[in-house]
């Protein structure tokens, strides 16, 4: 792979010009070797049949022994990365890690990957950790493109690390966790391009999901809360994102990736695409009633009172399922067969997609 060089990017900015292109090179996934078997977790658990391979979509969780944590995922997928795309470690600028599995209240995972550095001797290597649930890879991914795309940056790549380890304590979240690390390689003349201008965000307060007692590694979880900041998110995200880029909807669009707590959460996401697409149709029972066939009874609702209707749920998976077969379910190869890797989640979604 070639390296872009400091001259390059001096060239490009007395011509008055971005770094072209600048988005993912490259991307590397590391996850345990170790997982258990979701349809053994139902009889273990004493669940019914299917609660976690049907009602979750899950078919196995992948999980840490005692000789990984945080740190040796991180390690591990950031060598691999450098390894298999015969990257130095001194053509790397900026090293970003995305992470809410804390190990040290003050020392940063970021710090643990400079040994990674020491043969080289670059020590010169710009970002730290950002920890937030599940947003935090999103966020250094942001960051290290908006490096690259600064005054700031010198010619030499970024890297971005997603890693997570989701683990719960015994009862109906359980099932939900699982565990990997994600490395992708940031730069321009990249093949996967993140379009200038073209984000959408909503942030808000809400206790649904937190971890207060940091003598734990369990998180507090309102499950019925936490679905609904994720479907309001999505909702605001997607109207934003659709405005913004001209008028964004499923048939225009290839493929779309989520973030995964659960497989079937997923599925219920796209649907509520479709749902939105729905209420901003024009006219939705004359030219475009094809598109929305069987929708007619949904005339009249509102995205806010349909959130957790399980009638409106089951409808919308049912009139999405072309679309979730054609657009999403491919990228949800790991979150099936390893579970939750929060920051992770939707990079292993990406490199699923990749893979398939």
């Amino acid at each position: 792979m070639p390296v872009t060089s400091a001259g390059a990017k001096v060239a490009s900015l007395e011509a008055g010009k971005w770094p072209e292109d600048v988005g993912i090179l490259a991307v590397e996934v590391y996850v345990p070797r170790t997982c258990v078997n979701q349809t053994e977790l139902e009889a273990f658990d004493g669940a019914s049949a299917g609660k976690y391979t049907i009602g979750l979509g899950q078919l196995n969780m992948g999980f840490c022994g005692d000789r990984e944590d945080v740190h040796s995922l991180a390690l591990t997928v950031v060598r691999g990365l450098m390894e298999r795309h015969g990257v130095a470690y001194e053509d790397v600028g900026r090293l970003e890690v995305g992470t809410e599995t804390i190990l040290d209240k003050s020392k940063s995972t970021k710090t643990v990957l400079m040994q990674l550095f020491a043969e080289s001797g670059n020590t010169s290597v710009e970002g730290i950790d950002t920890t937030n649930a599940c947003y935090g890879g999103t966020q250094a991914l942001f960051n290290a493109v908006s490096w690259v795309e600064s005054s700031a940056w010198d010619g030499r790549f970024a890297v971005v690390v997603a890693a997570d380890i989701a683990v719960y304590a015994s009862g109906n979240a359980r099932p939900t966790g699982g565990a990997g690390a994600v490395a992708m390689l940031i730069g321009p003349n990249a093949p996967l391009v993140l379009e200038r201008g073209l984000r959408s965000l909503h942030m808000e307060h809400a206790y649904d999901f937190y971890k207060p007692n940091l003598s734990s590694e369990f998180p507090v979880v309102d499950g019925k809360l936490s679905i609904r900041c994720y479907l309001t998110a999505l909702d605001k995200c997607y109207q934003r994102y659709s405005e913004k880029a001209g008028g964004v909807t499923l048939a225009n669009t290839d493929y779309l990736i989520f973030h995964s707590p659960f497989t079937k959460l997923v599925q219920k996401s796209l649907a509520r695409l479709k749902f939105i697409d729905f209420l901003r149709a024009s006219a939705p029972d004359t030219a475009e009633s094809a598109t929305y066939a069987g929708m007619e009874s949904l005339t009249g609702r509102t995205l806010e009172d349909t959130i957790g209707d399980k009638t409106v749920e089951r409808l919308l998976v049912k009139v999405s399922s072309a679309e979730f077969s054609a657009k999403t379910s491919d990228s949800l190869l790991l979150g099936r067969e390893v579970g939750n890797m929060y920051c992770a989640s939707l990079y292993g979604g990406l490199a699923s997609l990749f893979a398939t």
